[in-house]
Formats: structure tokens, C-alpha cells, sequence
């Protein structure tokens, strides 16, 4: 099965360049219309420029592609609904939306500036969420809709340095969490991508060696997968060097300790016990992690 994307619809936001770029482009090259949009700063949010989103521009249409450019900043919600209403008046429509724009203010938490962690969180975090806000009606009219939010291993595993960067990419998968299973309904399908991989963010960063591995164009597979009709929903895929993982936010089997005024005493000596992760379990929704505890409760009071 080949995956195309004849007649979609792609935003992709920080798409100047990068991870953003190479998703921008590939995209258009399986057949859709792409929406270039970048702020056009640096890796630090300053400044602004659409030049480096014309260029993208420029290839995909030199190619043969169809693409567009816009510059808002995804922090300005107002200007995102207008750049989802240019694609509105374009092409008629919204199937994809790739969350990539993103910036660092790296500094070990001690060091770091309460306004470096308050502007990492407003563009990952609210960045996405208002491009999500601005195509979720469309998508919901249409019944077509395919998410994608950047998440990161710095999110789902931490990262030395990075506390604002991990706090946020961690917050995206809370969304994704929660969004995939509002969007179900409308085949709305929300993913999440942990990319490893050498960009602007990542110079000065690693050895030269790993970052020839580390190529941009080697986690794009895995945002077309997330990207086309036959998407999953509520999955976190990892890539990188050319190798693809599911990560999962999981819960083990625990133990029943009850309510006495000992449970304080038998949790911290139990603790290994409830850690262990043999069966553990990937819960559906939040409710379900309720539901195993309630469970476990009714049992332990039968017998």
C-alpha cells in the first residue's frame, strides 16, 4: 500500500526549516497541498522572517507541488485563525496538521529565568493548541482529521537542562491523550512524534558522528504514517537514525493496601512491590486507572 495524499490538506507549522521543512516537503511530494507556515526566528524565538518558509515554498512549487507561505506566530491565536482561514479560502478544506514549531531556552532549572520557561511553554504548548483549536471545527465538519503534536524524549523521559522543553513536550501528551479520544468520533486521529534528530536546536549538542546519523529526513517516515488515512490514533512513535519505537505512558498491576493508619508505613515498604512492572498495562483512557483501583478494592472487601 502506497501511502499519497492526493487532494489533503497540510498545515505545517516551523516548517522553514529542519524537521519542519522535511515534513513540508515530503508531504508535497506524496501529493498534497501544503500550508509552509515559520515565524521565521531563531532557535531562541527571536526575530522574523517568512524568507526561510518561501524557500520551502519555492522547492515544493519547483517540484511541481502546490504550497502557500505564512508567517504568524502560532502565540497569536488570532493570527493563527487567519492563517487556517488562507488555507480555508485557497483549497477548501484542513486534513492534516503537523505541529512542529518550537523553540529552546536550555539552563539547568537553577539558572533559568522564570520568562525562558513561561516562552517554551507559550509556543510548544499554546503554539499547538491554538493551530488545534483553529482546524478542530473544520475537521469535525468534514469528519476527516489528522493531528500530529511533536512531543520529545527530553518530555516522556527528561533531559538534563531542558525542564521548560521537557515540561512542555510532556504537556503535548497529555493532549494527545485526551484530543484522540474527543476526536474519535469524527475519524479525527491524534498522534504524537518524538523525533531524534540533528537540526538548528541540536548543534553545538552532540558529536559530529552522531549527528550525520541523526538526519531530519530519517523521522518523516513515521509523521507520514501518523499523517495518511491509515493513521493509529493515541500512539507515540519515536524515530530516529532510521529506527521507529511506541512509547507508553504505562501502570503496574500494584498492590491493595486498604485505608488503616499504617498504609503510609506499608506503601514505603511495599514500594518495590507497586513498582513492579511485570503485567503492567496501558490504560485506554484515564478512567481506567479508576476503575483497576476500585476494582482491586471490591475484591480485597469480598474476600
Amino acid at each position: 500500500m502506497t501511502i499519497d495524499f492526493k487532494g489533503r490538506v497540510a498545515i505545517v507549522t516551523g516548517a522553514g526549516g529542519g524537521l519542519g521543512r522535511q515534513h513540508a516537503l515530503a508531504l508535497a511530494k506524496r501529493g498534497a497541498k501544503v500550508l509552509v507556515n515559520d515565524l521565521g526566528g531563531d532557535v531562541h524565538g527571536a526575530g522574523g522572517s517568512v524568507s526561510a518558509a518561501q524557500k520551502v515554498v519555492d522547492e515544493i512549487r519547483a517540484a511541481g507541488g502546490e504550497a502557500m507561505v505564512n508567517g504568524a506566530s502560532v502565540t497569536d491565536y488570532a493570527a493563527v485563525k487567519g492563517m487556517v482561514q488562507q488555507v480555508i479560502d485557497a483549497w477548501g478544506r484542513v486534513d492534516i496538521l503537523v505541529n512542529n514549531a518550537g523553540i529552546l531556552r536550555d539552563k539547568s532549572f537553577a539558572k533559568m529565568e522564570i520568562e525562558d520557561f513561561r516562552l517554551v511553554m507559550d509556543v510548544h504548548v499554546m503554539g499547538a493548541v491554538h493551530c488545534t483549536k483553529a482546524v478542530w471545527p473544520i475537521m469535525q465538519a468534514q469528519n476527516y482529521g489528522r493531528v500530529i503534536m511533536t512531543t520529545s524524549s527530553s518530555g516522556l523521559y527528561g533531559n538534563f537542562g531542558q525542564a521548560n522543553y521537557g515540561a512542555a513536550k510532556m504537556a503535548l501528551a497529555g493532549l494527545v491523550q485526551t484530543l484522540s479520544l474527543e476526536g474519535q468520533k469524527y475519524d479525527i486521529r491524534v498522534n504524537g512524534l518524538a523525533p531524534t534528530a540533528a537540526t538548528r536546536m541540536t548543534e553545538g549538542l552532540m558529536p559530529e558522528e552522531v549527528l550525520r546519523a541523526l538526519q531530519p529526513e530519517a523521522v518523516v517516515p513515521a509523521m507520514l504514517v501518523m499523517a495518511c488515512e491509515q493513521a493509529p490514533n493515541r500512539t507515540f512513535l519515536c524515530a530516529g537514525a532510521g529506527s521507529f519505537e511506541v512509547a507508553n505512558i504505562t501502570l503496574t498491576q500494584g498492590v491493595h493496601l486498604g485505608m488503616g493508619d499504617d498504609v503510609p508505613e506499608q506503601l514505603l515498604h511495599q514500594l518495590e512491590a507497586v513498582s513492579n512492572r511485570v503485567g503492567d498495562l496501558v490504560p485506554a483512557s484515564g478512567s481506567e486507572q479508576g476503575q483497576h483501583e476500585v476494582g482491586k478494592a471490591l475484591a480485597a472487601h469480598r474476600g
